[in-house]
């Protein structure tokens, strides 16, 4: 009778078979690599392009091969016909072109994840293999044919178990990357995994439900089913912090894909990072759409007629600047519907042309071109035509603008009736304070609106004579030798001619603001204001989005509280799905129950139904009656969680959550409680541990969207709801802080 261990040596095999043709592909390619840059820099510019797009290729590849080493086989599928069909990371075949392994992304691999007793098809069984490295240590399957004899053997292999893999990953230590769920996607997130490209999807879910790794995943299928769209235009990720990206940046690679790219709205502008966030009040101002218009009209403030116009003399022939010009020059410039900077080049002109001829109609003759040359160049180089039209179209730049409007409180009231005075002196600051994360977005609305300033217009308009001249001489290079319908053409000879051959999209899109991208994933949505949306749909006119979110965790006084109103707004009604999450994944039922409870009790909308996992004693609770008392338990308590969780190898994390002004002093409790129980060697290695990487974290319930720990203690519950700026967002911060754990929730409060 075939046993357990036969049936791990047998899949030895089969992970054996995987691996070595991994090994193989990586030798052909790094042997294919190494050959094409033998070859050196020589040859006519054709063949250097050649070179290059095939040394990206070979480089691309070996990328990909050498991410999916980790679980690289997880999976088997057992038909009917008792034919198998291995599933993983990749797919790869033999030198004979026959199956080795399923893409996880393939349609062929969808059973996998959605296949049912109720409705299999073709499917008997479905196995998860369990890896260690390149070992098998674990095999576990689900009959999915109940009539089948298969039942009776894994009963007897003692292979049969349901949903085992997943709990293992569940039960696992914590480590500062978040790993994929790649083997272990359940069918409601796979079917959202794999909806169409051309829709904006909103994935709504409580914490644990997977909404980040749907949306990583989800990314991933894209990219491989819709690689000819979205390899030359890229994927943008949006997250709530740089902490959170770093967490997330292994995902996607460990799924055979890189390249994409990744920011937090502070960053999303090339050159441009806030330094600073705003208070609540002032954040929810700020990124109200009504902005815009704010914006708008600022920049107009600077497209005027000016109360005194000049008179001039030109060869002793008085011209005057008169009130009808500028009129005609404004609206001629806006005719153009180009960007301020830009239309002031037309306003310019228009300008210039009026007061020229003025100049000619006082003539008793008609002029030769090189006179009416010279005298426009007098008319524009005269100071006091120069200093009208600067006051009457002021060429400005996007920080200055925004600087300016909060440094004039005046301005700023005349321009946005709608807010209060209170509203104007909390938006009011200092000339040259620091760039705030709310302004991001009006940055972003002014540069559309501006364009770029003047230095720079000459500078591209240089550029884009530059460009013009080698696209001529790409395309010339390549019909003289006969090709460009194929490998090679135009585009990637002139990417090889400025070096820019080895950047892939993500690369370009860092630098380049006005890029459009193929689609977009955006985490923590639910946080974003409407003055975000538009910078972002600005980036993305195909409204081509993963949107995920909970709006039980909206913290932000401007963000979302409901899909449907947000979502109409951008989309329209039909240009967006809602899906929900319901199943919870990384909390203990008892911890779960309790946060959603509390949540509920405050108004919140709860999309969790059950969570999957039962665990003892989950939940602790300790009360304290004075401040001190409660930092002193909480400090005892983190010790006693991180001596129970956290391990020598860099895995198991615990976090204490509390309000910002007692994360000094709590942080100092937990320490020294710390180092009484472990030791001093072993706190000096938390203690050194980078920001992103630490195993005992001390921060707010902001600090903590997102991520994960293997315990939490949540301090002074009370104190974060009164410190918060309003009651749902005071609820909404006590519900994350809850729902941050997968083992144990420790609440220490004061009575």
């Amino acid at each position: 009778m075939s046993t357990y261990s036969s049936q791990l040596q047998e899949e030895q095999g089969a992970v054996d078979r995987a691996y070595g043709r991994l090994d193989d592909l990586r030798t052909q390619t790094r042997s294919r690599l190494d050959a094409v840059r033998a070859t050196g820099s020589h040859g006519s510019p054709t063949q250097r392009t050649e070179r290059d797009s095939f040394a990206s290729l070979y480089e691309d590849r070996l990328t990909q091969l050498r991410a999916v080493e980790d679980r690289l086989v997880f999976g088997r599928l057992d038909h009917r016909d008792s034919s198998r069909q291995y599933i993983g990371r990749i797919g790869l075949s033999n030198e004979s072109h026959e199956p080795i392994l399923t893409d996880w992304r393939a349609e062929a691999a969808r059973p996998f994840y959605e296949a049912t007793a109720s409705n299999h098809g073709t499917i008997t069984m479905r196995r998860h293999i369990g890896l260690s490295f390149r070992t098998v240590v674990s095999v576990e399957d689900e009959v999915l044919d109940l009539n089948s004899s298969q039942v009776e053997r894994a009963a007897n292999q003692g292979t049969l178990a349901g949903e085992g893999a997943l709990l293992a990953s569940l039960s696992s230590s914590r480590t500062s990357k978040m790993t994929d769920i790649v083997s272990t996607i359940q069918a409601e997130q796979d079917r959202i995994i794999r909806s169409d490209l051309g829709h904006a999807v909103v994935v709504q879910g409580g914490p644990g439900t997977g909404k980040t790794a749907v949306a990583l995943h989800r990314a991933a299928y894209l990219l491989y089913t819709h690689r000819s769209v979205l390899e030359r235009s890229g994927v943008l990720i949006i997250g709530p912090s740089s902490s959170f990206l770093r967490y997330i940046d292994q995902v996607l690679p460990s799924l055979g894909e890189t390249g994409v790219l990744s920011r937090t709205i502070s960053n999303l502008i090339p050159g441009v990072t806030a330094k600073a966030t705003d208070a609540p009040h002032v954040a929810r101002l700020k990124g109200d759409s009504r902005m815009a218009s704010v914006i708008a009209s600022a920049v107009r403030t600077r497209e005027r007629v000016p109360s005194d116009l000049p008179v001039v003399s030109i060869d002793g022939v008085t011209v005057p600047m008169l009130k009808v010009d500028i009129q005609q020059a404004l609206s001629d410039a806006h005719r153009t519907r180009q960007p301020h900077n830009k239309a002031r080049e037309t306003f310019a002109s228009s300008v210039l042309q009026s007061l020229l001829n003025r100049y000619t109609n006082q003539l008793n003759y008609s002029p030769e071109p090189d006179e009416l040359s010279r005298v426009r160049s007098l008319i524009r180089m005269n100071n006091k035509i120069r200093k009208t039209i600067n006051l009457a179209w002021l060429p400005m730049e996007p920080l200055w603008l925004l600087d300016n409007l909060w440094s004039h409180p005046a301005l700023l009231s005349r321009l946005a009736p709608w807010l209060t005075p209170t509203d104007i002196e909390s938006l009011t600051k200092p000339k040259g304070s620091p760039i705030t994360t709310s302004d991001i977005a009006l940055i972003d609305e002014a540069m559309e609106l501006l364009g770029p300033d003047p230095h720079q217009m000459d500078q591209q308009t240089a550029q884009a004579a530059r460009r013009a001249e080698e696209h001529q001489f790409a395309r010339d290079t390549l019909a003289q030798n006969g090709i460009g319908n194929g490998l090679i053409n135009s585009q990637m000879l002139l990417d090889n001619i400025n070096g820019l051959d080895s950047q892939d999209a993500s690369e370009r899109a860092s630098e380049d603001r006005e890029w459009v991208f193929g689609h977009i994933v955006v985490d923590e949505a639910q946080e974003l204001t409407a003055m975000d949306w538009r910078m972002l749909i600005r980036r993305c006119p195909s409204r081509s989005f993963t949107i995920v979110g909970d709006i039980a965790q909206t913290s932000a006084l401007g963000g979302t509280r409901s899909w449907t109103k947000t979502m109409n707004q951008l989309f329209g009604e039909d240009g967006w799905d809602l899906n929900e999450l319901t199943i919870d994944y990384r909390n203990p039922q008892e911890v779960s129950e309790l946060a959603s409870t509390v949540a509920r009790s405050e108004g919140l909308h709860i999309s969790t139904v059950k969570a999957v996992r039962a665990v003892n004693n989950s939940v602790q609770r300790i009360q304290t009656t004075t401040e001190e008392a409660c930092i002193n338990a909480a400090g005892h308590a983190g010790a006693d969680l991180a001596q129970e969780f956290i391990h020598a190898d860099g895995s198991g994390r615990i976090a204490l959550i509390c309000t910002q002004e007692l994360i000094t002093s709590l942080r100092d409790s937990v320490m020294a409680q710390y180092r009484k129980l472990a030791g001093e060697k072993a706190t000096q290695i938390v203690t050194n541990q980078e920001d992103w990487d630490k195993q005992i974290v001390v921060t707010s319930a902001q600090g903590t969207k997102g991520l994960e720990f293997d315990a939490v203690v949540l301090v002074d519950p009370e104190r974060i709801a009164e410190n918060a700026p309003s009651r749902l967002v005071g609820a909404s911060d006590i519900y994350v802080a809850m729902t941050r754990p997968t083992q144990r929730l420790v609440i220490v409060e004061t009575t």
